[in-house]
């Protein structure tokens, strides 16, 4: 017997949040019966569960990493006719949805999955998982502006957390520098803002590791199977940062 909440969010109706809001609303039935409280529990094999009148169904699980190209939406459609990701998994039948954000401009290690459960794990405010960035902005930040990155910088939001910052590579000639940044946070654009606060905006970013999982030599476009062990892993992870910042 699990929490009702829990067997939506597994059979991937919704993230946990949305479907306690589907219970509150009365649009789920066990058995023939309402429930509109949350603390009630089902069999997801014995019980009859119904969204709106449906009968859920309990999905495969899908845990997929893309590598996301710059100009593409996370989003399943997008009305304006621009690419979403869904364009680039060809042959998943199954309804996935991301693992947090990745913005139109940025490029890089994206999850999807239909695992309701695992996304709400990996992006929860209170789990702090590192995501790890390559950042390309104008200039060469000074060093003393790096030790802001890693001290916390000020936003209209409120302070960030502590970041790792250090270069990567610079281009005199250019006049423009990589940093690799990793940050425990999912603000939104947080990363382009927090370059943007010290005066050196971001021409181009690129996620390349989420907790553990890097990108590796993915080809851009390209999506892959996440295994049991790098599932694991991930899971793991987000545990370990809960205890650590509890």
């Amino acid at each position: 017997m699990e929490r009702l909440q829990k067997i939506l969010a597994q059979a991937g109706i919704a993230s946990r949040r949305k479907c306690e809001e589907m219970i509150l609303a009365g649009q789920v039935e066990v058995n023939g019966e309402k429930v509109t409280t949350l603390g009630v529990k089902a069999d997801a094999d014995a019980d009859v569960i119904t969204v709106n009148g449906k009968p859920i169904k309990s999905e495969k699980k899908l845990y997929l990493m893309l590598n996301k190209p710059k100009g593409v939406i996370t989003s399943a459609k997008d009305p304006q006719g621009r690419k979403v990701v869904a364009d680039f998994l060809p042959g998943i039948k199954e309804r996935v949805y991301p693992v947090g954000r990745l913005d139109y401009d940025t490029e890089g290690l994206l999850l999807l999955t239909n695992d309701g459960e695992f996304a709400n794990l990996l992006t929860h405010p209170s789990h702090h998982v590192p995501k790890t960035y390559y950042a390309t902005v104008k200039g060469v930040p000074h060093g003393s502006l790096l030790e802001q990155l890693q001290k916390g910088i000020k936003l209209e939001d409120g302070m960030t957390a502590p970041a790792e910052a250090e270069y990567q590579d610079i281009d005199t000639e250019k006049n423009v520098s990589t940093i690799r940044i990793t940050i425990h946070e999912g603000r939104n654009r947080q990363v382009r803002r927090m370059f943007e606060a010290i005066n050196h905006p971001v021409i181009r970013l690129r996620r390349v590791k989420f907790g553990e999982l890097g990108l590796q030599n993915m080809a851009r476009g390209q999506f892959r199977h996440l295994t049991p062990v790098e599932v694991k892993e991930l899971r793991e992870c987000a545990r370990k940062t809960h205890k650590v910042h509890k």
